[in-house]
């Protein structure tokens, strides 16, 4: 199976102002997510914008800084198998691209990754976790 890019992720350091913004371009998202540390909106076609906090974030990358500038954006390509998360990720390293977290068993239920592009931005690799490992 061919990775399917279905997730565009946001970073924010306020979620109500961040998802002010986003419903003015016409996303409808409730009001009463805006306390949320993590919030999804599907998009026509299935695609889906997600924002998180910087705490979620840290909830699992305790290093992650914020950056100086443009960056917050992640790319989330959902993968056929906890094992095609492991073998892209050691296909991209051997390549010679950045791994910035190499994979692991998620608390919420998927084997997750993240690498970077070639312009340093953060392309996150997932599957469904069969089982716990």
């Amino acid at each position: 199976m061919t990775p399917i890019l279905n997730v565009v992720g946001v970073v924010v350091a306020d979620m109500a102002r961040s998802l002010d913004f986003y419903r003015r371009l016409g996303l409808d998202v409730p009001l009463s997510e805006n306390d949320s540390p993590h919030v999804e909106h599907l998009l026509p076609g299935g695609m889906k914008i997600t924002w998180d906090t910087e705490a979620t974030i840290r909830s699992f990358d305790p290093e992650w800084t914020a950056p100086k500038e443009a960056g917050r954006i992640a790319f989330a390509f959902e993968c056929e198998s906890p094992d095609e998360v492991d073998r892209l990720h050691d296909e991209l390293v051997k390549a010679g691209y950045d791994s910035h977290k190499a994979p692991w068993d998620a608390f919420w239920g998927q084997r997750y990754c993240c690498v970077r592009d070639p312009d340093g931005n953060g392309v996150d690799l997932y599957a469904v976790s069969a089982a716990p490992r």
